[in-house]
């Protein structure tokens, strides 16, 4: 009995052109491609998407071995696609981190940073806390499947061997970090009103009792007060944020 293996190489290059755009996305994905969590944890992610979706999009591939520029070339566009994919998440998530530097500047924590696990550099330490629990929930409301659902419509999309347009990337991008700014002070308007209504009355204060030392009572106070007010907001916030969230997954998934 005689098995025809012709086809090894030309399925090897498919399965390499599909995992560069997979790999891509999950290395910048947010709660998966942070570098607390393990290589081979990703690795092993990457390659069992690649794994689920190679059967599905093998025939969008026209892989000539005979040419090593055409292949490279398409490997390239596959990392870009990837790229622009896992960097939209991420630029996503960056909203949070917005709303923290405001939320922290209003309550007088503007000094207190620590290291953000998801980003691997310091930041406020509000903002931090807004971010793991956006990932948290992220998760716990199935949400990450959306981003299956993307991968797997960026095909549809982003045709392999098809220059992507560069000006619609341009723009998604472009976008995404405008609505991300936008989300984080609308997500932070409680505590802009509350800081201003705040600071006007210790200015009032201080002006009928000068001899008082107000910052000393008014940073505790504003402390106090604001941490309540998360505590009151929180939900709020974060119900607004997965709204936006699911949004910006949803247009990447143009079929649901």
């Amino acid at each position: 009995m005689r098995i025809d293996i012709s086809f090894l190489p030309a399925l090897a290059a498919s399965f390499l052109l599909v995992f560069a755009r997979i790999g891509t996305m999950v290395m910048l994905l947010p709660g998966i491609g942070e570098l607390s969590v393990p290589a081979r944890v990703r690795l092993t992610l990457a390659l069992v998407l690649t794994a689920i979706l190679l059967p599905l999009h093998r025939g969008a591939y026209a892989v000539d071995l005979q040419a090593i520029g055409p292949v490279l070339l398409m490997m390239g566009q596959e990392l870009l696609i990837g790229a622009v994919l896992g960097l939209t998440a991420r630029l996503a998530i960056s909203a949070l981190q917005v709303a923290g530097s405001v939320v922290a500047q209003q309550l007088g924590l503007g000094f207190v940073t620590a290291v953000d696990p998801t980003q691997g550099q310091q930041g406020v330490i509000v903002g931090n806390f807004l971010t793991v629990l956006g990932i948290t929930l992220i998760f716990a409301t199935d949400l990450n499947h959306l981003v299956i659902a993307a991968l797997n419509d960026s095909y549809k999309l982003f045709q392999p061997g098809e220059l992507p347009v560069t000006g619609d990337m341009a723009d998604l991008v472009t976008r995404t970090v405008t609505t991300a700014f936008r989300i984080g002070v609308q997500l932070s308007a409680p505590f802009l009103v509350f800081g201003l209504l705040f600071n006007l009355g210790l200015g009032l204060l201080s002006r009928l009792m000068p001899q008082m030392q107000v910052f000393f009572v008014g940073l505790p106070l504003s402390i106090l007060l604001g941490f309540l007010l998360l505590l009151l907001v929180v939900g709020a916030m974060m119900s607004t944020f997965l709204g936006y969230l699911e949004g910006v997954l949803g247009a990447l998934v143009p079929q649901s």
